[in-house]
């Protein structure tokens, strides 16, 4: 491990997304995070929040038609990233929404940047207690493409990603 530790407020951030709550009212649920980035603070001593880089459930069809799409484009091409994405998908079955913790190493970004946000994955993973699906992505045709994040959810079941077809 690097070293590096996890702010209290990437921690609260990941607890209130964790937390869906049975009756948010439409203030709530607009202020509710979809997809948020963190990174490791300049003097890599924390991992922390990125400013400005997160989607909120009130922007979804309003200034945002497509989340994901909009979260892919919020990556950096040449640095690394952690996020939390909450994506909302549906089987023959039925409709769920699920946590991703998402590792973004692009190949453009230097080594010592790979190096130290490789091993200070685990720190902030030990944190987000209960995530059951994790994506590792190193390019963005494999991000963009809506189906690499459905074979994490559950595979060939999935037929919806964001209420789009995959």
């Amino acid at each position: 491990a690097s070293g590096v530790q996890v702010t209290d407020e990437v921690i609260a951030v990941f607890n209130n997304m964790k937390v869906r709550k049975a009756q948010p009212n439409e203030e709530d649920k607009k202020k509710r995070k979809k997809a948020v980035l963190f990174c490791i603070s300049p003097d890599k001593q924390n991992i922390i929040l990125e400013e400005g880089k997160e989607i909120l459930c009130g922007d979804i069809g309003n200034t945002i038609t497509d989340p994901y799409l909009e979260f892919v484009k919020m990556l950096p091409s040449d640095d690394c990233r952690y996020a939390l994405y909450d994506a909302t998908y549906e089987t023959k079955e039925t409709k769920k929404e699920d946590l991703v913790f998402i590792f973004w190493a692009p190949d453009d970004a230097s080594m010592k940047s790979k190096m130290i946000y490789a091993s200070s994955k685990e720190a902030i993973k030990k944190k987000f207690t209960g995530i059951k699906h994790e994506v590792q992505a190193n390019c963005l045709e494999e991000v963009r493409d809506r189906r690499t994040l459905a074979e994490k959810l559950g595979g060939s079941s999935i037929v919806t990603l964001e209420g789009r077809p995959l």
